[in-house]
């Protein structure tokens, strides 16, 4: 976690312009008069903004910022029209609950779109805002994805030198059996559960263990990522509430230095997102007791009630993924893993295209596909590596994967290389290596891998007979492809044994 990498230092680029992004939104509410609660309503959007959109194209990224309003002020309209009505109130919260889950079948503007409106109606619980205050809001969350913008796509636009990698397509189902589909159910129950217990404990700040329930099911898929996530939320959180009564409270709401404060904290969230929830959690509820300190609210008791409330949500999801229409860990790992392999198929035909003298193959896209692949890989295998985790033959079984799928990503890349050099085109030797490498492919993406899967495999090995620099990183394709046949091929629940 202290030494992730961060090629062309992109989280770290990423971390500092959502700094200036949110400080840009804030200044404004400021220089425009607005009240306090306005601008921090500005700067949370702000934040919302660059942290949720992520569309594969800058215009795509446009768009959707461009449609956050469309989301977020309908409904900041009837949450604070609802202030004091409970039961409405509630009832609203989780119906936007199950149709921002829902919309992120839509892909990433729906998933954009769907924070965003959920987090709209939390920040207003949040801020106890009234319908008096709904145009300085308005003016508030539109100014702000104004400097957003300006930040994202004219002063430092990031994207348009580097693309971002595209996020792959959610596994395919219908009704049902549709991840998004079940997680909304999922999603739904967690979080209205959370609120009747959270208000039970606190009538005022009952929304964090909504506001937990509902995060934990952002990017997972499967029951074992959403209880591992739901603990490391808990953990970050903790943290985060030590954290806030050494720093935050001492402070007591004043500006300078909490606003610099604030502002680590934004840029924490960013340079951590993509390595570890716990830490970035650590950086939300840090900046939480900061705002509220800047409230005037702030307490140890609050910070109690913090961590208490981000407990029941967390229990609440874990009954919900266990109890409602559950995916199972180990059904979600094999279709990542299936589409990873299928991933290393597309790119070793392209490759044997390419060498075979045709013009028009290119597995360099497959090859990138690839690496966006394998990040989901891990994100779904991470429960069972998890050093908590009780089940050994699983995680020694599951890390074997990663580090097996690890290697077929590193030759695939070698490939790739091999493939885009003319000196290797027309190559008999390597062609057949690709064919080879295919057919291994096929024996472990068999809908019944039994003991013909393994056998296939392996003989690819033997029949690579020719030598040569041009041949290692088949040949170390073809090896990778052999050894996970084993871990792919037996019984998850049975004893694992490495073979020799």
């Amino acid at each position: 976690m202290f030494v992730a990498p961060d090629p062309g230092r992109l989280r770290l680029r990423n971390a500092a312009r959502a700094v200036i992004g949110v400080a840009a939104a804030v200044a404004l509410a400021e220089l425009c008069g607005l009240s306090l609660s306005a601008s921090i309503t500005g700067g949370l959007a702000a934040l919302l903004a660059l942290f949720t959109v992520t569309d594969a194209t800058v215009r795509r990224q446009a768009v959707t910022t461009a449609l956050l309003p469309a989301a977020g002020f309908p409904v900041l309209t009837l949450a604070t029209a609802l202030h004091g009505l409970t039961p409405a109130r509630d009832a609203a919260f989780v119906l936007v609950v199950f149709c921002g889950v829902y919309a992120r079948r839509w892909g990433p503007r729906g998933h954009a779109l769907g924070i965003f409106a959920f987090m709209n109606f939390f920040i207003t619980q949040f801020l106890h805002a009234v319908p008096a205050q709904l145009p300085e809001l308005f003016a508030a969350v539109g100014l702000a994805l104004v400097a957003a913008g300006a930040v994202r796509f004219l002063l430092w636009p990031i994207e348009r030198r580097t693309p971002p990698p595209a996020a792959p397509a959610p596994l395919p189902g219908r009704g049902l059996a549709r991840p998004t589909t079940r997680q909304a159910f999922q999603a739904t129950a967690a979080c209205a559960v959370a609120l009747a217990i959270g208000q039970a404990l606190s009538e005022d700040r009952w929304y964090w263990a909504v506001g937990t329930a509902w995060w934990i099911f952002v990017n997972t898929a499967s029951r074992g990522e959403t209880l591992v996530r739901g603990f490391r939320r808990v953990l970050g959180t903790v943290i985060g509430v030590a954290a806030g009564v050494l720093i935050a409270i001492p402070l007591n709401g004043a500006p300078a230095p909490t606003a610099v404060l604030v502002a680590a904290c934004v840029f924490a969230i960013f340079y951590t997102a993509a390595v570890s929830y716990s830490w970035m959690i650590l950086a939300v509820t840090l900046m939480a007791g900061l705002l509220y300190g800047l409230l005037g609210v702030l307490d140890p008791g609050l910070l109690v009630l913090r961590l208490e409330e981000t407990a029941v949500g967390a229990v609440c999801a874990a009954l919900a993924v266990v109890l409602v229409l559950p995916v199972t860990t180990h059904a979600t790992n094999d279709a990542w893993i299936q589409r990873a392999l299928h991933c290393v198929h597309a790119a070793t035909a392209q490759a044997a295209a390419r060498l075979a003298g045709s013009p028009t193959a290119d597995p360099a896209p497959h090859a990138a596909e690839l690496e966006t692949l394998l990040a989901r890989v891990r994100m779904a295998l991470a429960p069972l590596v998890h050093p908590l985790s009780p089940f050994r033959a699983r995680k020694a079984r599951a890390g074997q994967v990663i580090a097996l799928l690890d290697d077929c990503a590193r030759e695939v890349r070698g490939l790739v290389a091999v493939a885009a050099d003319p000196d290797a085109s027309h190559d008999a030797r390597l062609a057949a290596a690709c064919w080879r490498v295919e057919a291994a492919v096929e024996a472990l993406t068999a809908e019944e891998r039994g003991a013909s899967g393994p056998a296939t495999a392996r003989e690819t090995v033997a029949h690579t007979a020719a030598s040569g620099p041009a041949l290692a990183h088949l040949h170390g394709l073809e090896r990778a492809l052999a050894e996970l046949a084993a871990p792919l091929g037996s019984d998850p629940r049975a004893p694992f044994v490495v073979s020799a």
